[in-house]
């Protein structure tokens, strides 16, 4: 309970002083990947089928939160049908200010937006899942999210044919 409320009190406080953000994260150091896949669209975005993924901990209401207790995170993820509804939706994570999204989910995670788009055809199809992470995951448990957690859900993006994702960070 402590570590939920100091988590919650430093992300509105690192919301109204950025640069102390800024400054937390020149002394943090943070693992660099220099080995990430870059894939090229083979095809108009008006005829792509698109996913989102977010790390902002958003899941539907009737599935588990994300770990909160755990001071290294959570490296699962929730699996979110394209037919949920934006009053489907919560959000689970300590480590930023989600006030305003909690009003408007489309904040952290634009499902309404990506609705639009299919129907403007500016986009060919949206997924039939989309995925959410906790984006506060440190130490051990970021092998887990490496090695296990992103795998799965990239073999199930790749054979649902997603053709891109956007990524909305928290």
């Amino acid at each position: 309970m402590f570590r939920s409320i100091k988590n919650r009190l430093l992300a509105k406080f690192f919301t109204k002083f950025p640069q102390l953000a800024d400054r937390w994260a020149e002394k943090t150091s943070f693992r660099e990947s220099r080995d990430v896949p870059w894939t090229p669209l083979k095809k108009e975005i008006k005829d792509c089928r698109v996913a989102l993924i977010t790390t902002g901990g958003v899941h539907l209401k009737n599935q588990p939160p994300f770990d909160m207790k755990n001071p290294q995170g959570d490296p699962t993820y929730r699996e979110i049908p394209r037919d949920t509804s934006r009053e489907d939706l919560t959000i689970t994570h300590d480590y930023y200010d989600h006030h305003d999204a909690d009003r408007d989910i489309n904040i952290i995670f634009p499902i309404e937006r990506l609705k639009e788009l299919v129907q403007l055809r500016v986009i060919g199809e949206e997924a039939p899942f989309h995925y959410s992470f906790m984006g506060h995951i440190d130490k051990d448990l970021i092998d887990i999210l490496i090695r296990q957690t992103a795998p799965e859900v990239a073999e199930k993006l790749r054979a649902a044919q997603v053709d891109a994702v956007l990524l909305t960070p928290a």
